[in-house]
């Protein structure tokens, strides 16, 4: 048969197995609630009063930070439902800025930002595993080279070699079927709700609350950097909201269930996270969960004792697991679209024959997180992650105003309430979160940089290789 005088030649290499549509509704709300709530409800608190210093302004900046996830989530739900295709942000950034920025995302999403959420939660899980097994925070070997904390030598722990463990396990399960591990999804995401609810209900109805000159003193001094610092410890705990866009591919009547799923799930972690910090600050003062490493559990053990602490631990892993499936599920779909455009390693695009996923691109991903779990500790691995995640973030939602008057033929199932307010609220508070992250953290936030834009020539590269086809 004669190929059409307008197909494009990558298109012909395309493998012959795709993706198939087996999530449905419930497994897209799944994917943004349990991908969200991980870590963070139970340890951005200690950082968050510690840069804003009282309870009142903690609230404030997960109010600030939900209502910009929320922002987000209701531009996003204009995109996806538009353009319901693997890769999320890969697709939308190449359709509004073009092929390169489409590369970049999908590049910093393998390298950065996928890669170290990854790794950022199965760090976290070994955290609370240490609850039970404290030898898992044992140094086993030291790198007298200057690649840890703050230039000095890099501790490797027993608990990051389970943390690695932990990732391919999850990749083995995705690997197997997206419906298998978007089942896994709601039953993980079910139990963990349960759970944290029950840690709210504890904090709120069996707690006492702290004496009044304790719970109004202030744990440290406000300032503007403070503010932003502390956005970044929320917004981290936010992160994930996108990562259904990510599967749109694979979700049944996704111009109706990706809009649902983003908008009310983002919602439903908003009050999910309000009500936890109430339970927090109705049982600790500021300079009680400023000095905690473990927040929730401090305030368990302080209304129910030892048997509090373990509930949360156990919570705590629950979370972390649903969350770390969720981003595995969904973030492996990046690259696999950039590389069935052409722009990735071609073994990438593989779908697998028989379970229909893309088997070498959720093991390329889990395999490169489960190095990066080596790389630091909990708060530089989200400050890495944040900054290249927020970057593209801005671009993206500005892509709601871009193809708008790019590509007004496009089929808009569902169009941005607010519009264009909303968007363009959204992409300035990005900005001012990027700027700030920079001046607060410009190691991390450099090394970020440094890996979005060692893209390049990997970028001119594929781009050649995919003309030559």
């Amino acid at each position: 048969m004669k190929t059409p005088d307008n197909s494009t030649p990558h298109k012909t290499e395309r493998p012959v197995v795709e993706l198939k549509r087996d999530l449905g509704l419930s497994s897209a709300v799944a994917i943004v609630v349990g991908t969200v709530i991980g870590s963070g409800i139970f340890l951005v608190p200690r950082t968050m009063i510690q840069r804003v210093g009282t309870p009142e302004l903690v609230f404030v900046v997960w109010v600030v930070g939900g209502l910009l996830s929320l922002a987000g989530a209701l531009s996003y739900a204009e995109l996806s439902a538009a353009m319901p295709e693997a890769g999320g942000e890969y697709v939308y950034l190449r359709e509004a800025y073009g092929p390169m920025w489409g590369f970049l995302y999908s590049w910093t999403q393998m390298w950065v930002a996928k890669s170290g959420s990854i790794a950022t939660l199965a760090t976290a899980f070994f955290y609370y595993l240490a609850n039970f097994q404290p030898e898992l925070e044992h140094v086993f070997f030291t790198i007298p080279l200057p690649l840890g904390a703050h230039g000095a030598p890099l501790e490797l722990r027993y608990g990051q070699l389970l943390a690695m463990a932990l990732i391919l396990f999850l990749a083995g399960i995705n690997y197997f079927g997206v419906k298998l591990g978007g089942e896994v999804q709601v039953a993980v995401t079910v139990v963990k709700v349960g759970l944290i609810f029950f840690i709210i209900a504890a904090g709120l109805g069996w707690g006492h609350r702290p004496v009044q000159a304790a719970l109004h003193a202030s744990a440290a001094p406000m300032t503007f950097a403070g503010f932003f610092a502390a956005m970044v410890a929320a917004l981290w705990a936010y992160d994930g909201w996108n990562n259904v866009s990510m599967v749109s591919s694979e979700i049944r009547r996704p111009q109706k269930n990706l809009p649902l799923a983003l908008i009310w799930g983002t919602a439903a972690v908003v009050g999910i996270y309000i009500l936890a910090n109430l339970a927090y600050f109705n049982v600790l003062a500021p300079q009680e969960v400023s000095a905690s490493n473990r927040v929730a559990a401090d305030m368990m053990r302080r209304v129910l004792g030892s048997a509090g602490a373990d509930i949360v631990s156990v919570a705590a892993m629950i979370s972390i697991f649903a969350a770390l499936n969720g981003s595995i599920l969904s973030g492996a779909r990046v690259p696999y679209a950039a590389a069935r455009d052409g722009y990735f390693f071609r073994r990438i695009a593989d779908v697998h024959p028989k379970y229909h996923t893309p088997g070498v691109s959720i093991l390329s991903l889990s395999s490169w997180a489960a190095l990066l779990v080596l790389s630091g500790t909990y708060d530089q691995l989200f400050t890495y992650v944040i900054f290249a995640s927020w970057l593209l973030y801005g671009m993206t939602t500005a892509a709601v105003i871009v193809l708008r008057k790019k590509r007004p033929d496009l089929e808009r199932p569902y169009h941005t309430l607010g519009y264009p307010l909303v968007p363009v609220l959204f992409v300035v508070m990005a900005c001012l979160l990027v700027a700030s992250t920079l001046y607060d953290s410009p190691r991390e936030s450099l090394l970020g940089l440094a890996f979005i834009f060692a893209g390049l020539p990997f970028y001119f590269h594929w781009k050649k290789l995919r003309r030559s086809r």
